[in-house]
């Protein structure tokens, strides 16, 4: 048997972390393993998957709590309404730690078990009315689970699938440029999508922003550098001369594309000045030279 995924070993903190140390550990390590800084290495971006879904369970409270209650099965815990410390049916841990089952009834399966004829159904009828049945029917499929992608996969657009209470499964196409909070329907799911936070850049709506590092002699004189881009690689774009410390960039097309068809957003490489370390004496007696 496999061992069974423990988010705390995969960020590498202990179970009594405070989610100040969960954010430290996954910042450092999602920037070690980003796609972005390992082209073509599937490895790096297996660890970064790894390690965005096990912040986005870790750094909301109430699913470390179920998390910590449930194992790996928190998130069919969630589907079922269970709310953390509430409980539920299990089974004792084994190897594979806690498995724990959900299933809605049905007034169907409850026909199944007592007879069509003047069974639960004539009473669940006759008290409820047809539509409180239809309701109950559309609740028994109507699961809810959240999905995690880094940002690099909503800008390319990726698949998750998803366990159903049941043992069913269901695969959830998600689309190039999707938001946080989307929610995303297939039959017998609603997903909610979550953008794990990228540690290279930051978005704002169809644009997004990146730091990038200026050499101080091509901010003074102005000159070409490269920043690193959504799709993989990097971009080079001219620095303007005497072009001041945090200058946003536009360059145009390099954002998130519209889900719905619209236009791509823009990215905005905002300018770092790198001081040179050492200081050549040329330099040093330049800048001691200049007014305070």
């Amino acid at each position: 048997m496999p061992k069974t995924k423990d988010y705390y070993e995969v960020l590498g903190v202990p179970r009594t972390a405070s989610q100040k140390d969960i954010s430290a550990a996954f910042r450092k390590l999602a920037r070690k393993h980003h796609p972005d800084l390992n082209a073509g290495d599937k490895q790096a971006e297996a660890r970064f998957k790894e390690l965005s879904e096990a912040h986005e369970v870790l750094s909301d409270a109430k699913k470390r709590k179920l998390y910590d209650e449930f194992g790996e099965n928190w998130a069919s815990a969630q589907a079922a309404g269970v709310e953390p410390g509430q409980g539920g049916p299990r089974v004792p841990r084994g190897a594979g730690g806690p498995r724990v089952e959900y299933r809605t009834v049905t007034p169907d399966d409850m026909e199944d078990l007592f007879g069509e004829g003047g069974g639960f159904g004539d009473i669940f009828g006759s008290i409820f009315g047809n539509a409180t049945r239809a309701r109950a029917r559309q609740q028994a499929i109507d699961v809810e689970a959240p999905i995690t992608v880094s940002l690099a996969e909503a800008y390319k657009g990726t698949s998750r699938t998803v366990e159903l209470p049941g043992g069913r499964r269901v695969e959830v196409k998600v689309p190039a440029g999707v938001k946080e909070g989307t929610v995303l329907r297939v039959p017998g799911l609603r997903a909610t999508v979550q953008v794990a936070p990228d540690p290279v850049f930051t978005r704002d709506g169809h644009d997004v922003r990146v730091a990038v590092p200026v050499p101080l002699h091509v901010a003074l004189s102005g000159g070409e550098v490269a920043a690193p881009t959504l799709k993989g690689g990097q971009v080079k774009f001219n620095v303007p001369p005497e072009t001041q410390n945090g200058t946003k960039i536009r360059l145009r097309g390099l954002g998130m594309p519209d889900p719905r068809g619209g236009a791509t957003g823009d990215m905005y490489a905002e300018v770092r000045v790198q001081l040179p370390v050492p200081m050549d004496e040329r330099t040093r007696k330049w800048a001691s030279e200049q007014p305070t």
